[in-house]
């Protein structure tokens, strides 16, 4: 009896595993009875954008959930051509490279002639890779997307996804896609574990915008990018006023670029705005040295950054870092044509503002405005302190070392009394060539520079027989620590005389 009752429940289970198999490969078949069908495109069609889809149920139980897709509108007569959710999946990892945490925009509608709106394709793959954890958003090399302004927010997103960029992106040329004016077209906010890199390109476009400077001498019907060899024809309306940076970080921790080529942005190329530990690396920043403003990185209220092996060519400043900004370390940076790098400016409209603990070294400058400066406006407040330029290589730049406290980018601005404290800025080893002046310390009345060091300065003019203007200096105290070239005899030694009412000063300053 024992053996007979075995022998039955044996039966019985091979029978209810039969049933489950079975049903396992109807199921999908039965489009009546609401499975999931997914279909191959005749030949000549166009084919649908591919993705995964979720699924709300399903024989055996909850099964794991893929990411949605654009899902397929038609529903063609059952045939030959029929494929299964299974052969879409191992497409789409085909295409991913195996891994089910890659996204290609391509697999989410994106056309990439460069003439197709992808934005939505960006919009849907990004919606997408923020839901799975160390994710990578694929745009690949060979395609050109162009894509609207576009923010990709990340308050609920998993955290360390990659934006693997080895295309080309390019910002849209109408006027009417930019409104009324917006101040990013590529926007990364709130993000934990942000990660751009690749060989790829970031055009801004940015010529159709530059045309109405009076730096600009471009011909008002068509604008020329150098950078393409090629006429990029103005849209009848006119660009907004407003000019947008090409790609912003906001409020972002953990934030690497690394690879990529930003050109002919509107405005600014790069900027990180509230973000900590940034790293850039290895990228290339370029437009024509007379395009108005389009600073190359342009740092605000950022802590622990590093940015090295970087090549910048613009029309504003190479490196701008602003109030808010601490614990900055650029080097190894090429910087030209461009405005150098520069500190500020800052205090304006009255402001208060911070600046500390920044080291710039081994930087070359070819064809710049300024070197290393220090600019703010009178009339602000905060303090700029413990400041390193060293390493400095220059080559006919118009002022190799500044730090200028009456910066003021308007015809005439008011003399005010106050002004942010300078202190503690070092100057090691800067050579090179200049063409108008070697050095120009402007400081406060109210409120000198001081600790400011000189060490290892030669610096010759371009034109050997005629030096047009010496060293300048206004209220600036410190330190000559070796013999300089040209003779820097206008920096007065040690401490301001009225030093009880500068340390007042200085306190109500502190940051």
């Amino acid at each position: 009896m024992m053996i007979t009752f075995k022998l039955r429940s044996l039966t019985f289970f091979v029978f209810i595993a039969f049933s489950i198999w079975c049903s396992s490969l109807l199921e999908p078949c039965d489009a009546r009875k609401g499975g999931k069908q997914y279909w191959r495109q005749n030949k000549g069609a166009s084919a649908p954008a591919s993705a995964f889809r979720k699924e709300q149920k399903g024989y055996g139980g909850n099964h794991q959930r893929h990411q949605a897709g654009p899902r397929v509108s038609t529903t063609p007569s059952r045939g030959d051509n029929y494929i299964t959710p299974e052969e879409t999946a191992a497409k789409l990892l085909k295409n991913s490279g195996g891994n089910s945490n890659v996204f290609n925009v391509l697999d989410y509608g994106a056309k990439g002639d460069g003439k197709a709106d992808d934005t939505k394709a960006f919009e849907t793959a990004w919606a997408a890779a923020c839901k799975v954890q160390a994710s990578t958003i694929n745009v690949p090399s060979g395609s050109v997307f162009l894509v609207k302004p576009i923010s990709f927010s990340g308050p609920n997103c998993e955290p360390n996804i990659v934006f693997q960029l080895d295309g080309k992106i390019i910002a849209p040329t109408s006027s009417g896609d930019w409104g009324s004016g917006l101040l990013q077209w590529l926007e990364f906010t709130k993000l934990k574990g942000i990660s751009i890199k690749g060989k790829g390109v970031i055009d801004g476009q940015g010529s159709v915008w530059w045309s109405d400077s009076p730096t600009y001498n471009i011909p008002a019907d068509q604008t020329y990018s150098s950078s393409q060899d090629t006429v990029i024809e103005s849209d009848s309306g006119k660009m907004p006023s407003t000019k947008p940076t090409a790609l912003r970080f906001y409020g972002s921790d953990g934030v690497s670029v690394t690879g990529i080529t930003l050109q002919n942005s509107p405005q600014a190329h790069l900027k990180f705005d509230a973000c900590t530990n940034v790293q850039v690396s290895d990228i290339s920043i370029s437009s024509p040295g007379d395009s108005p403003n389009t600073d190359g990185i342009h740092l605000q209220n950022s802590q622990d950054v590093v940015i090295f092996g970087t090549s910048i060519a613009c029309g504003d400043d190479c490196i701008s870092i602003q109030t808010g900004c601490s614990s900055i370390y650029v080097h190894n940076v090429n910087c030209g044509p461009g405005h150098g790098v520069s500190i500020g400016g800052l205090g304006k409209d009255n402001t208060r503002a911070c600046v500390s603990n920044v080291t710039v070294r081994d930087v070359k400058m070819h064809n710049t405005l300024t070197g290393v400066r220090i600019k703010t406006w009178q009339g602000g407040s905060g303090s700029v302190q413990n400041i390193m330029f060293s390493n400095i290589q220059v080559s006919e730049v118009a002022t190799p070392i500044m730090i200028d406290q009456f910066y003021c980018d308007k015809s005439k601005c008011q003399n005010e009394t106050s002004a942010v404290a300078i202190s503690g800025v070092n100057y090691v080893n800067i050579q090179g060539t200049y063409t108008t002046k070697p050095v120009h310390f402007a400081c406060s009345d109210s409120l000198p520079c001081t600790g400011v060091s000189l060490d290892t300065i030669q610096l010759k003019s371009v034109d050997e027989g005629k030096q047009l203007y010496g060293p300048f200096c206004w209220e600036a105290y410190g330190e000559l620590k070796t013999s300089t070239v040209p003779e820097i005899d206008c920096l007065k030694k040690g401490k301001p005389s009225s030093s009880s009412t500068v340390a007042r000063s200085e306190s109500s300053n502190s940051c």
